[in-house]
This record gives structure tokens, sequence and C-alpha cells, in this order.
């Protein structure tokens, strides 16, 4: 059974900075990508980042390019997201997601398997 497992949310001001980790098990995602979607109050879950697993490429959505940087250890079979700079409205359940496919990175339905979710809250 596969399973992907979050956590290092948490409240931070804002400025401020948070790791985000999320552990796969049940199942290698090596060879896959990995991303991170976000889900606020009332909005939809939204594209955040992903990586590839062939030479490591990276996306990120414009509302977070510069400031958040996805990486994986695939050793570990783990994807981190380090987040600086952080605004209140990041504030939000951060999701680790995982597929098999080849896929269209920023839609939700491209992935297959989720974590539980993290809270992360930025405080102005």
């Amino acid at each position: 059974q596969v399973q992907l497992v979050e956590s290092g949310g948490g409240l931070v001001q804002a400025g401020g900075s948070l790791r985000l980790s999320c552990a796969a098990s049940g199942r290698t995602f090596r060879n896959s990508p990995l991303a991170w979607f976000r889900q606020a109050p009332g909005k939809e879950r939204e594209f955040v980042a992903t990586i590839r697993w062939s030479g490591g490429r990276t996306y990120y959505s414009d509302s977070v390019k510069d400031r958040f940087t996805i990486f994986r250890d695939n050793a570990k079979d783990t994807v981190y997201l380090q987040m600086n700079s952080l605004k209140p409205e990041d504030t939000a359940v951060y999701y680790c997601a995982a597929t098999y496919r080849s896929s269209t990175y920023y839609l939700a339905g491209s992935w297959d398997y989720w974590g539980q979710g993290t809270q992360v809250t930025v405080s102005s």
C-alpha cells in the first residue's frame, strides 16, 4: 500500500521560512515525478511545484517561484519543499503527490497518490 506522509508544517510569521517533507513508503517513486499542491479554505487545490525524476528538472507556479525550492532525496524516497519569504497568502494545507504516469503536472487530476496534508499558517 502506497503512503505519502507530509511533515514540517506550522505557524510562522510573514517573511519566515519552513521546510516541508514528504516520505513515501510501500512503493518507490525514485523514477517518478513528485509534486506539491496546496489548498486554502474555500479554494481549489492548486499546483505549487514539481520535480521530475530525470535530471531533477523543476517547475513552479508563478506565485511561489524564486521563494520556494523543491528537491528530492531518492535514497530516502523523500521530497522536500523549502519555503522562504513566506506571505500570509501562502497559508493553506500543503499536499504532496506522486504518479507513475506522464501527466500535465499542474493539474491535480494528473496525480494518483496523495498525502494527508500538512497545515501551513503565515501570520502578518
